[in-house]
């Protein structure tokens, strides 16, 4: 590949990463259905002609964003386990336990804007198969890593779960993404979020965690 075919490639990539972002912003703000091309356009800086480009239409844009922002959160809470692994926080003591998992789920807290498009690409993923299966492939994968820590945990008898591993994580998630979705209801700003389903998570590991054993 020549440096100026590859410089090409860069731009292009560029304007289409731009153009997801901005994307991302204003689905999140005001829907799929009302979002326009030229909005999207203008929040990116870019003419129709870079968008049809890139794009043959605004449904192609959100499918791959949706793509995007499902690896996304995968790849967080991978990171982190690895990085918990890494430190071997996995190995704490039982008081650290549940802060464990907490911070695997904090890894990919979303903002505000962040909880109001995921609930535009669930809404959409109701409608389309297509977007449907990477949605739920998602949450399967999220829910995996999480079930993995729990397993790590008691692996290393830290504490014991009264539920199975793979359905204490599905709980965990379900109350989290809840969670978010009424914070930003409420109107919460970030650090008031991620309290809320702090606290929220804290009372679901009252039902599902056992004391450790003397």
């Amino acid at each position: 590949m020549t440096d100026t075919v590859a410089a090409t490639t860069r731009r292009r990539e560029a304007t289409r990463q731009k153009l997801l972002d901005a994307a991302a912003q204003v689905f999140a703000e005001v829907g799929l259905d009302a979002a326009s091309v030229e909005a999207i356009c203008e929040r990116a800086g870019f003419t129709r002609g870079a968008f049809y480009s890139n794009f043959e239409t605004k449904d192609e844009l959100f499918l791959e964003l949706s793509g995007n922002v499902a690896r996304e959160r995968v790849r967080a809470v991978r990171g982190r386990v690895l990085e918990l692994e890494s430190a071997g926080a996995l190995d704490d003591t039982p008081t650290r336990a549940f802060d464990i998992v907490q911070q695997v789920l904090d890894i990919s807290a979303d903002d505000r804007l962040g909880v109001l498009l995921m609930s535009e690409i669930r809404i959409h993923a109701l409608r389309n198969p297509q977007l449907a299966a990477a949605y739920l492939a998602q949450e399967d994968e999220m829910r995996r890593s999480v079930s993995q820590i729990i397993e790590d945990i008691a692996r290393a008898k830290a504490l014991r779960f009264r539920i199975p591993a793979d359905e204490a994580a599905r709980l965990m998630l379900t109350v989290w993404e809840g969670a978010s979705v009424r914070a930003v209801m409420s109107g919460l700003d970030y650090e008031e979020m991620c309290v809320h389903t702090n606290a929220e998570l804290a009372r679901v590991a009252q039902l599902i965690i056992d004391a450790p054993e003397d």
